[in-house]
């Protein structure tokens, strides 16, 4: 049987996805204006587990660091 380290904390850098809040807290874009964008069906930094959202870093950041104005 494995044990898992429940105190053990990633940092959110090193996590490849991130919750709504989390990358809120990484990008500093509000939860308004990510939620707004990644409601677009043709977003390619998120993904859904039911009725989550799911954010994935690397594309998130490329995204971000690509556009002009969001």
């Amino acid at each position: 049987m494995e044990i898992i380290d429940q105190t053990r904390q990633v940092l959110l850098k090193d996590k490849p996805f991130m919750t709504l809040t989390e990358a809120a807290r990484y990008t500093g874009v509000g939860q308004h204006k990510l939620s707004e964008l990644s409601d677009d069906p043709e977003c390619e930094f998120v993904f859904w587990v039911g009725k989550k959202r799911m954010f994935k870093r690397e594309k998130l950041v490329d995204y971000l660091s690509k556009a002009y104005s969001i």
